[in-house]
């Protein structure tokens, strides 16, 4: 505006712009020139930065003046908040062209900045404004972008799925409120700078707000100045959409946010917070937008880990009464715990209801963000015994818990998660998975039958990272993966070998005894009740055979799946010998099962086969340790046979893990 000249350049006379990156106004010269100018030239105040947008053909004039041609746009920017308002002046003068100064035209401006901001490069704290190289590093990134990748960017939002607070009756997401400072560490900090003149702000709402489609998943907490202690206010979520900002102007104010859900179908796991700054006309009018900054959360999927990783803690179940007490068991079990050198938990009867199968019942992961880690169990549907022990007893104070149902409940023995493994990382004809990858057992891709519920699947594929891959168990009588494979450690190759059950094996060994001469060698000596087979009567016994031709069949289909999904040649399995009876066309282990073993590092639980003895020792037993112990493990055989193998599962089944997360970031994880 020109006090000279009734000259309007199509701008109010106060023209708001944001730091660091100013919001653009670019001057409508065109529509302002004075009859008879041919050229004109910009001159700013020294915070004001002119950029000339033009063609490249179009040049100054020697005296750094520009032609009046249309195509020609003057952006202005600013990077340093006004101290008052109109302290910034953009000057545009028009000449004739004999170079006679025809008018001249002010444009006020004012900066304000309203910036919100988040942990955009992941980490573990939101940075300030920067400096130098920093703040020319962030402000080329895209706040409202989220990418994957060691060079990605974009914040972590963790699911408060855990129970800091000792009152709380369940998850502290459940709790609109924020009961203790444990509780903010697990969630993830959002500031809203505004920084300007007060004059500004006592005439614009400074909103902030969550889409609609987005706020069942999160909630948002303002730390607000107490008398005392500061107070948390929960402003955003669910029935929560906008808020605004009282007190706009006077600096930086803290927000922290918590998710409410972890990605799922129909869920990618993103959630945006927008900050707003609108011009309201009068009190109850709706206000207009004038700028608007976007930041992008991504929650944090639920994390597998393999038998590769370290173990920290073993859990299992004390049963006490009856004739399938597992006391045995237990002291085979402290026995190896002392070996390995690992905390054990045993869960009392009480607890557990006499439910032996914790294996089944839940599976032990984790989630991360740049700032915090916790474990969280995932409770299956199978809901026997077990069914309130990890809502009851494990989740607690940064140990969340998460769980999925069927709708109708409707649940089988596939959705028991046995039938739930996880692959170390791995690379498949180039395509790299860090964390591994999830194994689900299955029906054959083409056939009808026993399925893991849609609604645990859904869940496992929505999580990204572990890309989940469905192999074949359902010819199994219970169905698990835990019956035909597990994952061992190695120092050589990939870091790992797969263990297959093989009947050819077992067949294979037991054929090289009885040509040395030990055909009468008997399997299950001194198991009181247990039908007796020497070598000689396992080897001509047809039928049984012709079980295990069936079993290697779906044995071997699975073995060239996992070689073409995990990227495994021959060299990286080993055949554990194993034999198995059909009944009802479904199979069961006829001797107990050794690769449903406990993995604990280098040391190994594994069940006790009770195989024909040649020599003074079990041949199996024999054999499985060498073919593991050049690995550098440790083969320890536990007596499960009354206590867990005749009730249809073994020491795997028997037992959960809880292991250290990887170091891998799962946000480096290209899906």
């Amino acid at each position: 505006r020109s006090p000279s000249h009734p000259l309007w350049l199509g701008f109010n006379s106060r023209c708001q712009g944001w730091a660091p990156v100013v919001s653009e106004p670019r001057l409508p010269h065109s529509r302002s020139t004075p009859r008879g100018a041919t050229s004109f030239d910009v001159h700013a105040t020294p915070a004001v930065t002119v950029h000339m947008i033009h063609s490249p053909t179009t040049k100054p004039t020697i005296d750094s003046r520009w032609p009046l041609d249309p195509d020609i746009e003057v952006v202005v920017t600013i990077d340093v908040t006004s101290r008052t308002v109109d302290d910034n002046q953009v000057k545009i003068s028009y000449y004739n062209r004999e170079g006679h100064e025809l008018a001249v035209a002010w444009l006020y401006l004012t900066c304000v900045d309203v910036s919100l901001d988040v942990d955009l490069s992941r980490s573990g704290r939101v940075k300030g404004k920067g400096k130098g190289k920093d703040k020319d590093k962030d402000k080329d990134k895209d706040k409202a972008k989220w990418t994957w990748g060691p060079d990605g960017q974009g914040a972590v939002l963790l699911v408060n799925c855990d129970r800091d607070s000792p009152g709380a009756g369940g998850m502290d997401s459940g709790q609109a409120d924020v009961w203790t400072p444990a509780d903010l560490q697990d969630m993830s900090v959002m500031l809203l700078r505004t920084h300007g003149p007060s004059a500004v702000f006592a005439e614009y709402q400074v909103v902030l707000h969550v889409p609609e489609t987005d706020a069942d998943k999160v909630r948002v907490f303002h730390a607000a100045r107490g008398d005392s202690h500061p107070r948390y206010k929960a402003v955003l979520g669910p029935d929560k959409l906008s808020y605004v900002l009282d007190h706009a102007g006077h600096g930086d104010s803290t927000f922290y946010v918590e998710g409410l859900a972890f990605p799922d179908r129909g869920f990618s796991g993103l959630v945006t917070f927008s900050a707003s700054l609108l011009e309201v006309p009068h009190k109850d009018a709706p206000g207009t937008p004038i700028f608007t900054d976007t930041v992008v959360f991504r929650v944090a999927p639920w994390i597998m880990t393999p038998n590769t990783q370290q173990p920290l803690e073993v859990f299992v179940c004390s049963i006490k009464q009856g004739s399938d007490s597992n006391e045995a068991f237990l002291e085979g079990l402290r026995v190896l715990l002392r070996k390995a050198n690992c905390k054990l938990t045993i869960c009392s009867e009480q607890d557990t209801r006499s439910d032996r199968w914790i294996q089944d019942e839940l599976e032990f992961g984790y989630v991360e963000a740049p700032h915090k880690t916790f474990p969280v169990v995932f409770d299956s549907p199978r809901d026997r015994g077990l069914k309130d022990f990890a809502f009851k007893k494990i989740l607690g104070p940064d140990f969340g818990y998460v769980t999925r149902e069927p709708p109708g409940k409707s649940v089988t023995s596939l959705d028991s998660f046995g039938n739930l493994d996880v692959s170390p990382p791995v690379t498949v004809r180039g395509k790299e998975y860090p964390l591994g990858r999830i194994l689900i057992g299955s029906p054959l891709p083409w056939a009808s039958g026993r399925r893991m519920a849609k609604a645990v699947r859904d869940f496992l594929f929505a999580q990204q990272v572990q890309a989940p891959l469905e192999v074949y168990s359902e010819w199994l009588s219970v169905g698990h993966v835990d019956e035909f494979l597990t994952f061992v450690p190695a120092l050589d190759r990939k870091g790992f070998r797969l263990l297959l059950a093989s009947p050819n094996a077992c067949y294979k060994l037991f054929k090289e005894k009885q040509q040395q001469g030990h055909g009468e060698a008997t399997q299950f000596i001194g198991l009181k009740g247990s039908e007796k087979k020497s070598i000689d009567e396992i080897l001509a016994d047809e039928s049984l055979r012709t079980d295990n031709r069936h079993v290697q069949r779906c044995i071997d289909w699975n073995r060239d799946l996992l070689k073409q999904e995990l990227g495994l040649s021959e060299q990286d399995i080993i055949d554990i010998p194993q034999l198995f009876i059909l009944t009802d066309s479904r199979a069961d282990a006829l001797f107990p099962d050794m690769v449903n073993m406990l993995v604990l590092g280098r040391h190994l639980g594994i069940p006790k086969p009770f195989g024909p003895t040649v020599g003074g020792r079990c041949c199996l037993e024999q054999r499985v340790r060498e073919l593991l112990e050049p690995l550098g493990l440790s083969c320890t055989f536990i007596d499960d046979f009354f206590s867990y193998h005749v009730l249809s599962g073994d020491v795997h089944c028997g037992t959960n893990v809880r292991r250290k997360p990887f170091a891998f970031k799962w946000w480096h994880v290209v899906p």
